[in-house]
């Protein structure tokens, strides 16, 4: 089956909001084995909206179309869809009740123009909205099927998984087969180093399936396997698995749904050991990734935020003199930083992040995208530096995934003086 998926909103179209809901779209549509025949943004315009249909039908058996589905005199996706093929617009009052409900129990004030939500062309299947108010809908036409979801990246993303994959695999029957994933996730390697690394492994006689999705700052290697006998894509799937670990081993962070923030609060709480956190560069971000993980507070015990040199040497004791010497961004200031919040902490374990994000600030010696990166614990202190060549944001996000990895690697008994 082929695929098309069509964006709306003229939001996308001048560059104010960035799609991100194609690019997941397209990933959870391969990953299934089916093929994607294209990608286009339009409007909020009837022609466009018509033309963007025909084009991407011209190709596809089916298109996903996102965006458009609110209440305001903008969001004209659905009548512009029923006006394309001639269909008359009518009102599901299951929906309607639904939205109404929604507003109940919110406690909001009810305006006539939500009812827009509970419209729809005529012929036309309701997909749910679990997540929100504006439901989408399936409609036939001819052999083809368009489906049509909200753009709001959370309501898209739960509905093309409960809703829409469920209306295509209905609307197009496939050979029964059983279809198999893994996700194997890394950091480290640049693509095109972790697609030379596995290039020489035969997946083909296995049946599998690569590909390589940046997602930065990680890499992930996505295998894919379908075949009638769920047993046999079960036994290939993992002679392809432990060839690629084999040679990705010493970058792989993680599985599936893993995140690197993850596997560390696991190990810690595993391990039952405690943290402190001592952010110059990163600003609160690492303590934020960490924070995010439910349960955190049974192994971070802090998180400080030590941005000039001063609360560096009131907070946690870092000498003004070897700041003077070695400067802020420094191998020796960043140790005594780690050192410093876990002995502020009471902790197992103290890290760091200082460095240079740039734009500015940089020298010949130090140049932007200069990283210092530490761990201690009550024996022992590690450190390592990097360069970094990307935007302020990036070199922050990066560094936080470098520290994290470094986290683990101790925690694993993996890490060494390098």
């Amino acid at each position: 089956m082929k695929v098309g998926i069509l964006t709306i909103g003229n939001e996308l179209t001048s560059g104010k909001t960035q799609d991100t809901n194609s690019s997941y779209i397209a990933r959870e549509l391969v990953q299934r084995g089916w093929q994607m025949a294209g990608t286009l943004s339009v409007g909020d315009d009837d022609e466009a909206i018509k033309d963007g249909l025909d084009y991407i039908l011209s190709r596809a058996d089916a298109v996903i179309v996102t965006g458009g589905l609110g209440p305001t005199v903008d969001d004209i996706t659905t009548a512009a869809i029923a006006r394309a093929y001639n269909r008359k617009l009518f009102t599901d009052e299951a929906t309607l009740n639904h939205i109404k409900e929604r507003f109940e129990r919110a406690k909001l004030n009810w305006t006539n123009n939500n009812a827009k939500q509970a419209e729809f062309p005529e012929g036309a299947e309701v997909i749910p909205n679990p997540a929100g108010t504006a439901a989408g809908f399936a409609l036939k036409v001819g052999d083809k099927l368009i489906t049509v979801i909200p753009g709001v990246p959370m309501e898209a993303r739960r509905m093309l998984t409960e809703g829409v994959i469920p209306v295509l695999i209905k609307a197009f029957p496939e050979e029964p087969h059983h279809l198999e994933r893994r996700i194997i996730k890394t950091f480290g390697l640049a693509e095109a180093a972790v697609d030379q690394k596995v290039a020489d492994i035969d997946l083909a006689s296995l049946g599998v399936g690569i590909g390589f999705y940046p997602n930065f700052p990680e890499i992930q290697v996505v295998l894919t396997i379908r075949d009638a006998d769920e047993a046999k894509a079960k036994k290939n799937l993992k002679q392809a698995e432990d060839q690629v670990v084999s040679r990705l081993k010493d970058h792989i962070f993680g599985y599936d749904q893993d995140t690197l923030e993850g596997v560390c609060a696991a190990l810690l709480t595993e391990k039952k050991r405690t943290l402190a956190v001592a952010e110059s560069l990163t600003g609160g971000f690492l303590t934020d990734r960490l924070t995010d993980i439910p349960g955190s507070s049974v192994y971070l015990e802090r998180g400080v935020v030590t941005y000039s040199n001063a609360s560096k040497t009131d907070l946690l004791g870092v000498p003004a003199e070897i700041i003077n010497e070695f400067g802020a961004v420094s191998a020796e200031t960043a140790r005594l930083m780690a050192e410093g919040v876990r002995k502020l902490g009471k902790t197992d374990i103290g890290i760091s992040t200082t460095g240079i994000a740039g734009p500015t600030g940089g020298t010949e010696k130090k140049p932007v995208g200069t990283v210092f990166i530490a761990l201690a614990d009550k024996d022992k202190t590690y450190c390592r530096q990097y360069g970094y060549r990307w935007d302020r944001r990036r070199i922050k996000m990066i560094t936080t995934q470098a520290l994290l990895l470094m986290l683990k690697r101790y925690l694993t008994g993996e890490l060494t003086d390098e």
